[in-house]
């Protein structure tokens, strides 16, 4: 752990503190938000009245280069072939360019990339470029699924500049996650993924393939986790401000210990398709589950519950006379769907699942999508002022259906 102090110096008759250490500011604005919480205030206070000064530690590293070191030989850069219109009538936009309808401000990465020497203009045949970063000593390796899309096999480059061919062994278009493997190799370096989510404000490293520059590192911190930009309830991004950009797409991103928390995806917000720091990963928890269904049988299959849900409001929790706004409201079971032939009504206000509190639709839909299909679990619904539990067993979510909850 790296550790920088700082003293914020006051004396009586002083109305502002400067900030004296590593990183210098303003005197009166450096201090302004720590000036502002009650018992820094009331520390302060003291402190000045006694003429001493105040410790102040943080957790900014000192540098980066140890754990870049450690994890950089894992990363790789990816390309795929797909067939595609004629060069010469294609706009020329490098993967990351956000020109592909999503919510508001929110867009993906086409697949296309400048011209590639040696190949005519108007050759049909294109090549998509992204990252990606190897799991397992025996090359299994981890990337976008926009990166590969239907391709059957890649072309990985290592560190070291030497490149190899991988196989494709499946793709989730829900998680937009894909399992690569490099055979022949048994010595491969590789990362592991976090056991535990990040904080928001924890540092972290990106390293990718952004615009073709192999081992390119970015830093920054986690600015949000659960973040959902509207392309399902099953999206779960953590949000990030390091820079990232065209071609960065599926590399990892890693915390100080040298462990992957997240994937960067496809869905960037920018005006302009370069960084603005507003960035997403998709969290390691998601990767392992999807990462070991691909690397199992191919693909991913996922619990489907068939109703529409929705955040239970403090207006609705009063007329039903729930006490809390915890839970997840049913708005309509699709016909023939698990909830519906399990006797889920519209109005059921869902508490519960296998007796552990459901807090909102989101945390209910992500628990239903990780279970197995055909398996059976007890909802514990709020229904006319009373509790109930019922018994559902789950169906399976169509790989480009609905989101798990229903949707």
């Amino acid at each position: 752990m790296f550790t920088n102090s700082a003293k914020i110096w006051t004396s009586p008759g002083l109305s502002s503190a400067c900030v004296l250490g590593t990183f210098l500011a303003t005197c009166p604005i450096a201090a302004a938000d720590l000036l502002t919480q009650p018992k820094f205030r009331a520390g302060i206070d003291a402190a000045a009245a006694h003429g001493r000064g105040v410790q102040v530690t943080s957790n900014d590293p000192a540098g980066f280069a140890d754990v870049v070191e450690a994890v950089k030989s894992a990363v790789i850069g990816v390309r795929a072939g797909a067939t595609q219109e004629p060069r010469g009538s294609r706009k020329r936009n490098l993967p990351g360019s956000p020109f592909e309808s999503l919510p508001p401000r929110a867009q993906r990465e086409p697949r296309g990339v400048p011209p590639i020497p040696g190949l005519p203009e108007d050759s049909p045949r294109v090549t998509t470029q992204g990252s990606g970063f190897f799991i397992t000593a025996d090359g299994y390796a981890v990337t976008n699924r926009r990166v590969v899309e239907n391709d059957k096999m890649a072309e990985v480059k290592t560190d070291d500049q030497k490149t190899y061919s991988a196989k494709v062994i499946g793709t989730d278009p829900v998680s937009d996650l894909a399992l690569l493997k490099v055979e022949g190799r048994n010595d491969l370096p590789h990362v592991r993924l976090a056991d535990k989510p990040p904080r928001v404000g924890d540092w972290i490293l990106a390293i990718g393939n952004p615009l073709g520059l192999g081992g390119t590192v970015t830093r920054g911190i986690v600015s949000a986790r659960e973040r959902n930009l509207g392309a399902s309830s099953y999206d779960d991004l953590i949000q990030i401000d390091a820079p990232i950009n065209q071609g960065a797409s599926g590399g990892p991103t890693f915390d100080l210990d040298g462990n992957v928390i997240g994937v960067v995806n496809t869905s960037i917000i920018s005006p302009t398709g370069g960084s603005v720091g507003i960035a997403f990963a998709i969290p390691a928890d998601t990767v392992k589950m999807v990462v070991d269904q691909l690397r199992e049988k191919g693909n991913v299959t996922r619990g489907w519950l068939g109703i529409q849900i929705q955040p239970v409001t403090a207006e609705i929790a009063d007329n039903v006379g729930l006490k809390s706004t915890k839970g997840a409201l049913a708005a309509e079971p699709q016909p023939d769907s698990p909830a519906a032939k399990a006797g889920i009504k519209s109005g059921d206000i869902i508490t519960s699942l296998n007796g552990d509190a459901v807090e909102n639709p989101r945390m209910l839909s992500k628990k239903i999508a990780a279970a197995v299909p055909g398996t059976p679990v007890k909802l514990g619904v709020f229904r006319q002022g009373n509790e109930e539990a019922i018994q559902v067993t789950l169906g399976e979510l169509p790989s480009k259906g609905p989101d798990p909850g229903g949707k």
